[in-house]
């Protein structure tokens, strides 16, 4: 069988712009869109994941010095929190979950010991302001929201910082996962239960040690079988958008093997993999009834940072989730940012079309297809 035909065949959709579309106008008519599963009905249990969300830091402002003279007009250091969510909200409105990485500590005030030394280079210490606990709870009113802590900005503010993080979104009723080697269990508003388990090399469970991983997850999924894991690994940058079956290194630090990692997370009974931390769109991949997305790229990153083509471009991944049968539908939703990290919807589908090149390259039999012109079922 060729490798075109074995991915049409091990693949299920992911349906992208027609349902996109649909969603659009059924929320301007007041009404809410369905996906199309497996079985072409409705399913109970659909969580939206994104990629990084960071919408300022209150540690260092003076970036907007030079942002301001390059754009030719003021930037604000930290503009409301919610305005800068806002967008997004349209895109998770049918959401039962949202979960997104929550790049950088929440807080405000001293630091006792800062992490970047004065006018160091490539140095980044995120904090963001307090009110972002509430407008990350505000993504979806009318679901659940998980923020994800596994990752390398957690602690920038130190280990006062990062608790003073979990205290604001605790007490904005955000979900927190990524934290320890137990999963967070998220009930729905029908009742429905679905776990959530972090890794990082930073922060959280570390994802190198694959036989730790295969204990966790699975001990994990024994509870629950409707589980989802995310995964903050990988080397950064404009060049790190394949995904290799290998150890990745950036800075000389080792991120760890995002294959091995997902293979082996997904084997042990994840159903949904959610990748994050390249800053860049990755390939989506079967693994069984599991679908891993092994970067979802920049959803949200106001700041100092570079939003050259690709890392401008982002995704927005909601799949629909079935105990038995994993993955039973997803829709990709594309974003993208303007300087200095102002998100909207992108209408010209570019993650959708980098994801599926990079499927195509990386994994040729089990890589996902991203389909715009029809809605393809799995049989």
């Amino acid at each position: 069988m060729s490798g075109g035909r074995a991915r049409l065949v091990r693949s299920a959709i992911l349906a992208v712009l027609p349902f996109l579309m649909q969603g659009i106008a059924a929320r301007a008519a007041g009404q809410s869109a369905s996906p199309v599963g497996r079985d072409g009905g409705a399913a109970d249990v659909r969580v939206c994941a994104g990629g990084d969300v960071t919408v300022g830091t209150n540690l260092d402002t003076t970036w907007t010095t030079k942002m301001s003279e390059w754009l030719k007009r003021p930037v604000a250091a930290l503009p409301d929190p919610d305005a800068i969510l806002r967008p997004l909200r349209p895109l998770v409105s049918d959401a039962d979950i949202v979960l997104v990485n929550v790049e950088g500590a929440i807080g405000s005030g001293p630091v006792e010991r800062p992490k970047c030394e004065p006018g160091a280079q490539g140095c980044f210490a995120l904090r963001q302001p307090p009110a972002t606990a509430g407008a990350l709870r505000r993504l979806s009113p009318g679901g659940q929201v998980v923020g994800n802590l596994a990752n390398n900005h957690a602690r920038d503010a130190g280990q006062e910082g990062f608790e003073n993080t979990v205290a604001l979104l605790e007490r904005a009723s955000v979900y927190i996962t990524g934290v320890d080697t137990l999963a967070t269990p998220v009930a729905t508003r029908r009742g429905d239960t679905v776990a959530f388990l972090g890794f990082s090399t930073s922060t959280g469970p570390d994802p190198r040690d694959l036989e730790a991983v295969r204990r966790h997850v699975s001990r994990a999924a024994a509870r629950y079988p409707l589980l989802v894991v995310t995964m903050h690994l990988g080397a950064e940058g404009r060049s790190a958008q394949r995904t290799r079956d290998t150890m990745e290194v950036y800075l000389e630090e080792r991120r760890g093997n995002p294959v091995a990692f997902a293979h082996t997370a997904a084997d042990a009974g994840a159903r949904l993999i959610v990748g994050h931390g390249p800053h860049v769109m990755r390939a989506l991949e079967w693994r069984n009834e599991s679908l891993i997305a092994y970067s979802l790229g920049n959803l949200v990153t106001y700041g100092p940072f570079s939003l050259r083509e690709p890392l401008n471009r982002g995704a927005i991944l909601c799949a629909v989730l079935d105990a038995e049968r994993g993955v039973i539908a997803a829709h990709l939703r594309p974003t993208r940012q303007r300087a200095p990290g102002r998100v909207s919807a992108d209408r010209s589908n570019r993650a959708i079309v980098l994801a599926d090149s990079l499927a195509r390259l990386d994994f040729p039999d089990s890589g996902a297809a991203l389909l715009m012109e029809a809605v393809v079922r799995r049989r």
